[in-house]
């Protein structure tokens, strides 16, 4: 649904907006690329990504080759109308290079304000089980093999139960921790990823807001 129309938007002098590409389900940055009046008119037909190439002066259809097709979930322009977030579901990498993401050159990292991610987590343990670290605990999971981490799983969940009956905000936040650690452990030794566990979760997201949608409709009635 279109929430407003496309000439509010601001093209610069070229006729031209930005459009920075962010992963739906992820919000990972994918790349930034530029539309033009006509490849953001074909981008809402189609709910997919068209791009206008400054090298190539033409328009670009993402995926048109390459098979890596990105289809559009929402668009967003910024406060003065003159940038686009567009959020999207993709097939394959967004980068020529190969990659996710275009955004793959890390350049400065602080040392005291460190981003924590549980994508960052995840690749850390991914990490452990193919090169194992003595004396890492991850390494000593997976080691003795799934039945020691579904046990420990099972362990952390109790912790959870206990901590949270008995209102122990502090506690419940450590095991919940605890478990989320261990379940992700689980995750990797079984091969499944972050993504997968988002996928999930999205889908049953739109299912819930379809249930809801029925029964306000059946409300109405």
């Amino acid at each position: 649904m279109l929430a407003f129309p496309i000439d509010k938007l601001k093209f610069d002098e070229k006729g031209l907006i930005p459009a920075i590409v962010v992963d739906a389900t992820s919000r990972e940055v994918l790349t930034l690329a530029y539309m033009n009046r006509e490849s953001l008119a074909i981008s809402l037909e189609k709910e997919m990504t068209c791009f206008w190439s400054r090298s190539r002066q033409e328009l670009w259809l993402k995926g048109e080759t390459s098979g890596n097709y990105q289809h559009i979930v929402a668009i967003t322009a910024d406060c003065d109308y003159d940038a686009l977030t567009v959020y999207v579901d993709r097939e394959g990498p967004a980068c020529h290079e190969g990659t996710d993401s275009c955004f793959h050159n890390p350049m400065f990292e602080s040392d005291t304000r460190k981003n924590f991610t549980m994508d960052g987590l995840y690749e850390l343990l991914v990490g452990r089980k193919a090169e194992k670290k003595e004396g890492s605990y991850t390494t000593y999971l997976f080691e003795k093999g799934r039945d020691k981490i579904l046990k420990k799983v099972g362990e952390e969940c109790t912790e959870v139960i206990i901590a949270g009956k008995a209102d122990d905000h502090k506690e419940t936040t450590y095991e919940i921790a605890d478990l989320a650690y261990h379940i992700m452990v689980l995750m990797v030794d079984m091969g499944l990823t972050v993504d997968d566990i988002r996928r999930e979760l999205a889908s049953r997201h739109i299912i819930d807001h379809k249930i809801k949608q029925e029964k306000m409709t059946g409300d109405n009635q």
